[in-house]
């Protein structure tokens, strides 16, 4: 029997019982549709954790001294970080850009309005180092770093708290901790973060924050871009290497000094955890396409049962044991993939590999709990199958 001829009995097999074979691939349809959902649910929540991650900066490497207990006593130091480290570590191979960072809290008030907020110091290579984007005006420029002016940008909650919504703040005086400052732009929203809300800031030049707002002369932390994502880790080593000889600190030294935070690594652990994550959903709604699968075989033997002299005369006539386990075979196949494609149309609009996998595992299923009807049919001497009433 040719190939083409086999798939057409199958076909007319099938479509004269639509509901029976409805109800048999019902349980692969639900199954194969959770299964997808589920992944594309995993895959985008590890592509939303990926573009946040992102949106502070991919390439981005943040240093930090750590605080150093006294030995014997209460207390301690912390690590030193100043101005003059900006330079060394810009001078490193694979360093594009450095931005220094200090921060600190204050009371910003315009006229009746005041809210409390995290203020940043820094500078103008701090909004491409951190992918900042603006909605309303711009950043503060290096001449206004170097001469210490007044001048803000403030975070879309911070500047709705004291405008109001929808308003263009820029080029208001608002005043922090009772000096007025001038807002020269309002950042694009980024999304809270926990605790720590990036858009609940105001952002101004750091020597103005070091001089005259929090009275400090050492940097709370420096971020680095690095050219290559790739040289992220070896980056790290040579900053810290670097640190450690500008402050004669031991190499061997165990407790560590400075603290690195590498984005490319909490990218790799999100993504991780998303993965497993989508991976135990699929797992879980997997169940579904065995209890389908099961649904399958007892179709697919009632209908051996149903055509036992059918199946008697095809061999009479001269069908080989392989032609009946193909034609059979082929039922249980189209039963699990052809069907679902009708019925889940949408699974088209996710990930080619979840179009794989949907095909893959329906086709999977048809032969695994179709194989056994098919081979009993298969097996069935035709004197008889042709007794069979």
């Amino acid at each position: 029997m040719l190939f083409w001829t086999i798939v057409k009995v199958a076909l007319k097999s099938l479509l004269a019982n639509k509901t029976r074979s409805f109800l048999a691939v019902l349980g692969i349809i639900i199954g194969v549709t959770a299964v997808i959902s589920m992944l594309a649910v995993g895959a985008g929540a590890q592509q939303q954790i990926v573009d946040r991650v992102n949106s502070m900066g991919s390439n981005m490497l943040s240093v930090r001294p750590n605080w150093r207990p006294a030995a014997g006593a209460r207390g301690g130091s912390m690590e030193h970080l100043t101005l003059d480290d900006l330079d060394t570590i810009l001078s490193l191979p694979g360093i594009s850009m450095v931005a220094p960072l200090v921060y600190g809290n204050a009371q910003l008030k315009y006229y009746n309005k005041n809210t409390p907020t995290a203020i940043l110091g820094t500078a103008l290579t701090y909004a491409s180092i951190a992918n900042l984007e603006l909605t309303h005006g711009r950043f503060f420029s290096e001449g206004e770093t170097e001469r210490m002016a007044h001048v803000a940008v403030l975070g879309p909650v911070t500047a709705t708290a004291l405008f109001g919504e929808g308003v263009n703040p820029v080029d208001e005086v608002i005043k922090i901790n009772g000096a007025d400052y001038k807002v020269v732009g309002v950042l694009k929203a980024k999304g809270s973060m926990g605790r720590w809300n990036p858009d609940d800031r105001a952002i101004i030049p750091y020597t103005t924050a070091m001089d005259k707002l929090l009275g400090i002369t050492e940097l709370h932390e420096i971020n680095i871009n690095v050219d290559n994502l790739a040289d992220m880790n070896k980056v790290e080593d040579q900053v810290l290497a670097l640190l450690y000889r500008r402050y004669r600190i031991p190499l061997d030294d165990e407790s560590e000094r400075y603290h690195v935070h590498n984005q490319s690594e909490l990218i790799e652990t999100a993504s991780s955890v998303s993965r497993t994550f989508a991976i135990l959903l699929g797992t879980v709604a997997s169940i579904s396409l065995l209890v389908g699968g099961i649904g399958i075989m007892n179709i697919m033997l009632v209908t051996v049962t149903e055509r036992t002299r059918e199946i008697g005369i095809r061999k009479a006539i001269g069908a080989k044991r392989g032609d009946i386990l193909m034609q059979l075979l082929l039922e249980a196949l189209i039963m699990s993939c052809w069907l679902i494609g009708r019925m889940t149309n949408y699974i088209t609009l996710t990930q080619p590999s979840s179009v794989i996998l949907a095909l893959s595992v329906s086709m999977a299923v048809g032969i695994f709990f179709g194989y056994y009807p098919a081979h009993r049919a298969a097996r069935l001497a035709p004197i008889d199958a042709l007794r069979y009433e």
